[in-house]
C-alpha cells in the first residue's frame, strides 16, 4: 500500500471524528440551531415542495421535450438578437412568483437546451427577483421609493449581471456560437401555439397555486387570492385537455389520474398539498410507458430531480442551521445580523448582501422579515442590498447551480449579485 496516496482518506477520516468527538450538543444554541434546520426543511417540503419545485420540475422538463432547440437558440441562444433577449429574460420574473430554487429547473432546462449563459443569467436573477406581487408589496410595506428601487434594481442587475458573465467566459460562448452555426434540429409534432397553451397552463398552475395575499383584505391581488383555486383549477383542465387533443396521451389514464385528483381536493379541500400530490403521481403515470414527446418528458423531469433535489434538501438543512427559519434564529444570532447593519457603510452593505446570499427567502418572506430588522434598526441601504441578492440566492440554489454550469460560472454569478448589491445599496442609502 502506498501511503502516500491515501492521505485523503485519513485526512477525512480525521475530521468525521474530530467533529463527531467535539459535537458540542447539550449547548442550547447548537441544539436549537439543529431543531431549526429540521424545521426549515419540514416548511420547505410542506409550502414549497409540492406546490412550487414539483410544477417548475415539470415545467422544465417540458421545456426540454416540447421545446426544439431551435427556437431556444433563436431567441435566448449564442447568435440570438442580444437586445431581444436581454429584454425577454430581465421581465420574466414578473409572471413567476417563485423562489430563488424553485427558479433553477427552468433555468436548467432553457440552458441545457443551448441558451446562451448571458440571457439565461438574465432569466434565473429575474425570475425570483422581480415578480410584481413582490415589488408591490415592499412598496406598500417599506415604502414607495424602495419599491421602485427594487424593481429598477432588479431590472438593471439581470442585464448587467448576464452581460457581465457573457463577457467573463466570452471564450466558451464564442464557441458555443460557432458550435451553434449551421445546426439543424428537428421539429415537435405539435405547433408552437399548441405547445404554448400547454406551458401557459402550468404556468399558470404553478402561479396561482402560490398566489398570496400578502395581508391584504381587499383589492386586486386580494381579489386573485380569494379565487386561486377557481383559477388553478380552470387551468388544471385546459391542460389535461391539452395532453389528450393535441400530445396525444391516453384519455383513460388522464381521465382516472384527473378523477383520482379531484377525489383529493373534496375529501381534503383544506389541504391542497394532497391534491398536488395526486395529481402529478397521476401524470407522471400517464406519461409512463408513452412512445416519443410524453416519455422524453417524464425522463427529462426525472432528471432533473435527481439532479436538484438532493442538493436543495442538504442546502436547506445547513442554511436553517446558521441562519435558522424565517422568524427563528440558528447557530449565528440575529442580534449579530443587525448590530452589523445597523448603518450605511461599504461593510455593513457587503455584510447585508452576503448574509442575504446564503439565506434562504421564500416568495415574498423577505419584506416581513425586512421589516423587522429595520425596526431594529438596519439602514435603508443595506436593506435594499438585502432585497436585491437575498431572493435571487441562496445556499441551496448555489449548489444546485454548481451542479448544473461548474464552479468556476456560479461563483462568478454569486460574485456579481454580491458585489452590485453592495454598491447599489450604499449609492441608495446616501440617497434616502
Amino acid at each position: 500500500m502506498r501511503w502516500k496516496d491515501e492521505w485523503k482518506w485519513v485526512v477525512g477520516l480525521s475530521v468525521v471524528f474530530l467533529v463527531l468527538y467535539f459535537l458540542p450538543i447539550g449547548i442550547p444554541r447548537f441544539d436549537n440551531a439543529i431543531l431549526e434546520s429540521l424545521m426549515l426543511a419540514k416548511w420547505y417540503m410542506r409550502e414549497h415542495v409540492l406546490l412550487c419545485l414539483i410544477p417548475a420540475l415539470f415545467i422544465a422538463g417540458a421545456v426540454s421535450a416540447f421545446v426544439s432547440q431551435t427556437s431556444v437558440m433563436k431567441y435566448f441562444g449564442a447568435q440570438a438578437n442580444k437586445v431581444l433577449a436581454y429584454a425577454v429574460a430581465s421581465v420574466s420574473g414578473t409572471i413567476l412568483a417563485v423562489c430563488s430554487c424553485t427558479i433553477l429547473p427552468l433555468f436548467a432546462g432553457i440552458y441545457k437546451r443551448g441558451a446562451g449563459l448571458g440571457p439565461a443569467i438574465a432569466f434565473l436573477y429575474s425570475g425570483p427577483a422581480i415578480n410584481i406581487l413582490a415589488i408591490v408589496l415592499t412598496a406598500r410595506v417599506l415604502g414607495f421609493e424602495m419599491g421602485v428601487a427594487r424593481a429598477i434594481g432588479a431590472i438593471v442587475f439581470s442585464v448587467v449581471i448576464g452581460l457581465a458573465m457573457h463577457l467573463l467566459f466570452l471564450q466558451e460562448e464564442m464557441q458555443k456560437s460557432k458550435d451553434q452555426a449551421g445546426l439543424l434540429f428537428s421539429e415537435n409534432d405539435t405547433t408552437p401555439w399548441q405547445r404554448g397553451v400547454l406551458f401557459a397552463s402550468l404556468c399558470a398552475i404553478l402561479v396561482f397555486s402560490n398566489w398570496n395575499k400578502g395581508g391584504e383584505t381587499s383589492g386586486f391581488f386580494y381579489s386573485i387570492y380569494s379565487v386561486k383555486w377557481v383559477l388553478t383549477s380552470f387551468f388544471a383542465v385546459v391542460f389535461a385537455m391539452s395532453l389528450v387533443v393535441w400530445f396525444r396521451a391516453k384519455v383513460l389514464k388522464i381521465t382516472l389520474a384527473s378523477s383520482a385528483t379531484v377525489v383529493a381536493a373534496l375529501l381534503f379541500p383544506g389541504m391542497p398539498s394532497i391534491s398536488f400530490c395526486v395529481g402529478f403521481i397521476g401524470l407522471s403515470w400517464s406519461l409512463s410507458g408513452e412512445e416519443g414527446e410524453l416519455n422524453d418528458w417524464l425522463e427529462a423531469t426525472w432528471s432533473l430531480s435527481k439532479q436538484i433535489f438532493p442538493l436543495l434538501i442538504a442546502g436547506v438543512l445547513f442554511s436553517g442551521f446558521l441562519l435558522g427559519s424565517p422568524g427563528k434564529e440558528g447557530v449565528i444570532p440575529s442580534a449579530w445580523i443587525s448590530r452589523c447593519v445597523g448603518s450605511n457603510s461599504l461593510a455593513a452593505n457587503m455584510f447585508s448582501s452576503v448574509v442575504a446570499a446564503f439565506m434562504y427567502f421564500a416568495t415574498l418572506t423577505e419584506i416581513p422579515i425586512l421589516q423587522g430588522l429595520m425596526d431594529n434598526g438596519m439602514d435603508k441601504g443595506p436593506a435594499l442590498a438585502l432585497l436585491l441578492a437575498g431572493p435571487s440566492l441562496s445556499l441551496p440554489s448555489m449548489l444546485v447551480l454548481k451542479s448544473i454550469m461548474g464552479t468556476k460560472k456560479t461563483v462568478a454569478y454569486v460574485g456579481l449579485v454580491i458585489l452590485m448589491s453592495t454598491i447599489t445599496g450604499k449609492f441608495y442609502g446616501a440617497f434616502f
